[in-house]
Parts: C-alpha cells; sequence; structure tokens
C-alpha cells in the first residue's frame, strides 16, 4: 500500500510539473505571436532538427557547426530581442503574462460590435457607402473567393478606410468572420423579392440576398441618405442609430443565442428526416 501511495503521488507529481510547463509554454506562445520573436522560434526549431539529425547520421561537420550555433545562440538572442525580453519582465512583473490572451467571448463580441457601429456611424454621418456582412454558422468562403482577400483584424478604423470612395476596395461588400476582416470588395447575390422598395439600390438588394441564402448579418449604410439598416433572414430592419444597431447586434451575435440557434437548427433538421 506504501508502495502503491508512492507511486500514484510520484505519478501526480510529475504530472502536475508537465502541465504546468506546457501552460507556460503556452503562454510564452500566445504572448510572440503576431511578432518577430514567432521568427526566431521557428529558426530554433529548424536548429534544433539539423542538430539532432546530424547526431542520427553522424554528420560531424553539420553538428560542430550546430552545436556552435546552439552554445552561442542564447548570447544572440539576448542582444537581438533585448526590447521584447525587457517587455516580457515587465507584464510578469505587472501580472500580466498569463492574463493576455484570457479574454472571454462577451469581450471579444463586444470590442467586435463597438469596431462595427464606431465605423457605421462615422460613415453614416458622411454619406460614405458600405456593405459589411458578418458570417455567422454558415460559411461565406464562396463569398469571400470574389473579392480581395484582407485577413486583418477587425477595427473600426481598418473598416471605414475600406469603404473611403475612390479607393480600390470601396466598390462591393466586406465580410467579417469571427474578429477578422476576411476580404474586401466582395460581390454578394441580389434578391430578386418583389416586395423590397423601389427607392432601395444595390447595397440593400444584395443584403437582402445573402440574407436570403445565409444566416448571416448584413449592414448597410446608404451613400444617398446616410441611413442605416440591417439584413437578417430575409428581413430588412431600416433607420437604426447608433444604439439599435448596438442592440441588434449583441442580440444577433450573442454566443447564447447563436447557440440556441444552431440548436434549433439541428433540431429542425432532425425533425424533417
Amino acid at each position: 500500500m506504501l508502495d502503491g501511495g508512492f507511486d500514484l503521488l510520484e505519478l501526480l507529481r510529475i504530472g502536475v510539473d508537465i502541465a504546468l510547463v506546457w501552460y507556460v509554454l503556452y503562454k510564452i506562445i500566445m504572448l510572440i505571436r503576431g511578432t518577430k520573436a514567432i521568427q526566431l522560434l521557428k529558426g530554433i526549431v529548424v536548429v534544433l532538427l539539423v542538430w539532432g539529425i546530424s547526431i542520427l547520421f553522424e554528420l560531424h561537420t553539420i553538428q560542430y557547426l550546430t552545436n556552435q550555433v546552439i552554445n552561442w545562440g542564447f548570447v544572440v538572442i539576448i542582444i537581438l530581442f533585448q526590447p521584447e525580453l525587457r517587455r516580457a519582465l515587465e507584464q510578469i512583473g505587472r501580472g500580466n503574462l498569463f492574463a493576455r490572451g484570457s479574454r472571454s467571448e462577451e469581450e471579444i463580441m463586444e470590442q467586435k460590435i463597438e469596431a462595427i457601429v464606431q465605423s457605421c456611424q462615422y460613415m453614416a454621418k458622411r454619406r460614405i457607402g458600405a456593405l459589411i456582412s458578418i458570417e455567422r454558422e454558415t460559411g461565406m468562403g464562396d463569398y469571400a473567393e470574389t473579392g480581395i482577400p484582407i485577413n486583418g483584424n477587425l477595427t473600426h478604423q481598418l473598416l471605414t478606410n475600406i469603404f473611403t470612395p475612390n479607393t480600390p476596395l470601396h466598390d462591393g461588400a466586406v465580410i467579417i468572420k469571427e474578429e477578422e476582416i476576411t476580404a474586401a470588395a466582395c460581390y454578394l447575390p441580389l434578391s430578386e423579392s418583389p416586395f423590397i422598395s423601389k427607392e432601395l439600390g444595390t447595397r440593400h438588394r444584395a443584403a437582402m440576398g445573402v440574407s436570403e441564402v445565409t444566416d448571416s448579418i448584413t449592414i448597410v449604410v446608404s451613400e444617398e441618405t446616410g441611413n442605416i439598416a440591417l439584413a437578417k433572414n430575409g428581413e430588412l430592419k431600416r433607420d437604426l442609430d447608433r444604439e439599435g444597431l448596438r442592440t441588434y447586434l449583441r442580440e444577433m451575435l450573442s454566443p447564447s443565442i447563436r447557440a440556441s440557434e444552431s440548436k434549433s437548427r439541428h433540431q429542425r433538421g432532425k425533425n424533417d428526416g
């Protein structure tokens, strides 16, 4: 019993040790992701692979060279990446290292909504036409392929700049997926519904059209009037102000609402089957 208890305790200790190491490595990778340090990490991996191969196949010259790189590499890393290392140590001192990247889904959603609302309000005041489609459960890859790839973080500055008149990307739709602007200058299908008001233009018809074939949320800023409209499931909500747009987006992008809609669609599919 004593040996069994000791072995169990030792295994638990080893498991906790390994889990902590992996957690720290994960947080470090999240910290350097998107910086030039990630390229350094890739280079280190390549050097270690070459070093391992040289040992396996007894390639003595390559082994000697990789040994020199490994021996002096840490000094070179400290010299080249002094600003990044200092910033990382400062974050550890402030307790921010392990907090970074831990935003909740609700916080991410709020940041996304605020970027869209700010951009739409800015464009509405200046009567800059815009067409913004937000992907939900139904993929919009086919429509994104008709435009120009962006794959940039969603910010109100980038979103507004895309629709600035007389720029290469201003004509067409922007497609947003999660927290990224996937593509711009995209073509969306036009609705053929006879019930759409004649006073509405091509952007509104495109918003209605894509909302009829996907579960996306599409926002239109009118170039003629500056009014903001939102299309979903073939329905168009017009003349939205800032708070109205924010409220609708919160309702339709809420993780709980999306999960409920996904469950309802799945249940309907089972019943139809």
